[in-house]
């Protein structure tokens, strides 16, 4: 197999996100730090891979393709079992898992990141209003979970480890989540079921590591 460079700041969600699937289907990447608080995602050699200047960005024998939740996709495609679980063939089951990915992208990874990320901005977690913002997107995924072990169907899929990388997140802000508890029963029975939990807590501990060490350093100044 080719290599396959992934273009990313360890820690971030939709890194986790990545590299839990290519656990899943068995693909080994090279990663290459891209620190976007310096200014790396800027840099004249990065923008010729992607222009957006965004990560995770995925180099796969010379073709390039960003947005986390396309990567995932193109993994599995690619590399996965023909009959996968993860994304399978079913248009009415692959619809379903898609808007679960495009539900965490617009609503809760875009509201957990603009309450919990404000840590970058301001030293302090988000005001009350992204807070309600993202309660709200919780009690929507809540909903979705009422009844069933998957975000989307009856088995585990990609929308799971997207939502899976999103929701873990919140260990680094000790979130409660018992007041939403189709979300905690999942998250709990997610952790054993995904592959590359493993390395997600790892990622989460480098990202917690990163968030203290920007922390002390902000402090500084």
């Amino acid at each position: 197999m080719s290599a396959i460079d992934l273009y990313n700041m360890p820690g971030t969600p939709t890194t986790r996100a990545v590299k839990m699937v290519a656990k899943a289907v068995g693909v080994e990447l090279n990663s290459k730090y891209i620190n976007t608080l310096e200014g790396d995602q800027l840099k004249p050699e990065f923008l010729k891979i992607n222009p957006q200047h965004t990560i995770p960005t995925l180099v796969d024998n010379g073709f390039s393709v960003w947005e986390s939740r396309a990567i995932l996709i193109y993994l599995v495609e690619k590399y996965g079992k023909p009959d996968s679980s993860l994304y399978p063939k079913d248009p009415q089951k692959r619809a379903l898992i898609n808007q679960r990915l495009y539900f965490d992208m617009g609503t809760l990874y875009d509201s957990m990141s603009k309450y919990v990320f404000a840590l970058f901005r301001t030293g302090s977690l988000g005001d009350q209003e992204s807070l309600d913002k993202f309660n709200s997107a919780l009690e929507f995924l809540n909903t979705f979970l009422e009844g069933q072990d998957y975000v989307a169907g009856s088995q585990l899929t990609v929308a799971d480890i997207a939502i899976l990388a999103t929701i873990s997140t919140l260990e680094t802000i000790q979130f409660d989540l018992q007041k939403f508890p189709n979300v905690d029963r999942w998250y709990k029975n997610a952790q054993k079921v995904a592959p590359g939990w493993d390395e997600n807590v790892e990622g989460i501990k480098q990202f917690q590591k990163f968030l203290d060490d920007w922390k002390a350093k902000a402090g500084k100044q």
